[in-house]
């Protein structure tokens, strides 16, 4: 059966950077993963290469920042007084922070650089501006609702 927008889809896949680095992956995993397309688990712009694959392809895709996480924007990059952090917190760059946005969820991150009076914390998803790869093994194509 072929990948298509009403398709269950278990699969294999790696997401690794240019240089072959693996960032997440299920193949070593003993259950990959599944799911219906268009659901948001994954991103589209990946949806949109499976689009067409069967049971037992194998493919790589290159990924853009645009296609994966996005450019990364230096309006993300806020710095806040040294003080408004516990004076026995212990600072170092690449600390993940977790913060409170607006609506009280929960927003990620990562000291870049620190002194005495200002701590810098880029909000840009870790992986923003990056070209990625995404490995993919296809083992099962469903319609979805059907019975595995």
């Amino acid at each position: 059966m072929t990948i298509t927008e009403n398709s269950k889809i278990t699969l294999h896949f790696a997401l690794l950077l240019e240089d072959g680095q693996v960032v997440d992956s299920t193949f070593e995993r003993e259950k990959p993963a599944s799911f219906v397309f268009g659901d948001g688990n994954l991103l589209s712009s990946v949806e949109a290469q499976l689009l067409g694959l069967r049971t037992g392809d194998k493919e790589t895709f290159k990924l853009a920042p645009e296609q994966a996480f996005g450019q990364r924007n230096p309006a993300n990059i806020q710095s806040f007084p040294r003080s408004q952090f516990n004076a026995d917190m212990e600072l170092y760059e690449g600390l993940v922070i977790s913060f409170a946005d607006a609506a009280r969820a929960e927003l990620p991150g990562v000291v870049s650089s620190f002194d005495d009076e200002r701590v810098e914390v880029d909000f840009n998803h870790p992986l923003a501006g990056r070209s990625l790869l995404f490995k993919v093994e296809i083992l099962d194509v469903q319609a979805q609702g059907e019975m595995s």
